[in-house]
């Protein structure tokens, strides 16, 4: 596969006619967002809302905003997260205004950057489920106290609400798909979970 056909996803669309037949509403190509401050990474926002879906619908996409969803909402995504190396070297090349990045972030994925750790790059905690499939490649997911767990294509993870990052200390992208569910995080939970530990 060539890095032009990596950047494409093929999405087809469903929904109901007027007579409530299912029928294709769209299939088309969605390409992916790159930003500069995130170099050799793409994503793929290819379906979500900010509510739960109602039956039937005529299957056009619903706004969705943000880049992690509202309670209730949901996402359905790809990433790719480059090599460190190669992500290295190519920010060291990269010329340009910081200031102008961070507004090319905060444009082409909204919510993102508020999400991430200024002292921790990478590390970032959402109030979201995400089930993730890895496609392609092999990423290390970082844990609170450096606790870190290696996953290969065909590996699955159910990220409850967990402070993580992504690191690929490998040589090849890795792609990862992703769908998130907006959920309410309460703060007495961790005392629940410190008593259960």
């Amino acid at each position: 596969m060539s890095e032009r056909d990596a950047k494409m996803v093929r999405r087809v669309t469903t929904g109901h006619n007027c007579a409530g037949k299912a029928v294709v509403i769209s299939d088309s190509v969605v390409a992916g967002d790159t930003v500069a401050l995130l170099p050799g990474a793409d994503f793929h926002q290819l379906w979500g809302a900010d509510v739960p879906p109602r039956f039937p619908d005529d299957g056009a996409r619903p706004a969705a905003p943000r880049y992690f969803p509202p309670l209730g909402g949901f996402r359905f995504m790809m990433f790719t997260v480059a090599p460190h190396e190669q992500a290295k070297a190519q920010a060291q090349q990269a010329s340009g205004n910081r200031d102008a990045m961070r507004r090319e972030i905060r444009e082409k994925l909204p919510g993102l950057a508020e999400h991430m750790e200024r002292s921790h790059p990478g590390m970032h905690t959402t109030d979201t489920i995400d089930f993730e499939y890895i496609i392609s490649g092999e990423v290390w997911l970082e844990l609170d106290d450096g606790v870190t767990v290696h996953l290969r294509a065909g590996d699955t993870v159910v990220q409850n609400g967990t402070r993580h990052a992504w690191r690929n200390f490998g040589s090849e992208p890795c792609r990862i798909v992703v769908f998130m569910l907006g959920v309410s995080r309460d703060p007495s939970g961790l005392e629940i979970a410190q008593r259960a530990g």
